[in-house]
């Protein structure tokens, strides 16, 4: 069952690029005390998410953060060094955390993946936005299969 507004974001570790590697970052240091935009892509480097979604958000992270938001993270079912590949090639700088679930067990635990083996790429996350306060969700987006709507940074400011 998919997350829903009201549920707690489910305990998990994603990795993020650091010096000399890769650093876990639990969902607690994520979420706890703070209100965030989580955004989630299929993956990175493909045409939807590099064309529209994560410039989306770069575009617009001061008037999101304006309202109120202390970070917005960038999810994947990619790796670590391709997060931190693709935000450096958008120059995503500190606008927007990129964040890997290589293993997609925290869009498991969120009940949001979906098989994209028709595609050769294996479980992915679906596309969709959360808004996050303290760790609670007051907000899901959650795409329609082929859609980009609820989702963007456009309809994620209308929502804040």
């Amino acid at each position: 069952m998919a997350i829903s507004v009201g549920d707690k974001i489910p305990a998990g570790t994603l990795k993020i690029s650091a010096p000399g590697g890769t650093k876990d970052v639990s969902t607690d240091e994520l979420f706890g005390g703070k209100k965030v935009v989580l955004f989630a892509v299929p993956g990175a480097f493909t045409p939807t998410c590099s064309a529209k979604h994560l410039p989306g958000f770069i575009d617009k992270a001061g008037d999101i953060k304006a309202k109120g938001v202390d970070s917005i993270v960038c999810l994947a079912v990619n790796d670590a060094f391709v997060m931190d590949a693709w935000g450096k090639a958008h120059n995503v700088g500190d606008a927007v955390m990129m964040a890997a679930d290589g293993n997609a067990e925290f869009t498991r635990a969120l009940g949001l993946e979906f098989d994209a083996s028709d595609f050769g790429m294996g479980v992915r996350s679906q596309r969709f936005a959360l808004i996050v306060d303290d760790g609670v969700v007051k907000g899901a987006y959650v795409e329609a299969p082929m859609k980009f709507e609820v989702s963007s940074a456009e309809a994620i400011l209308e929502q804040l």
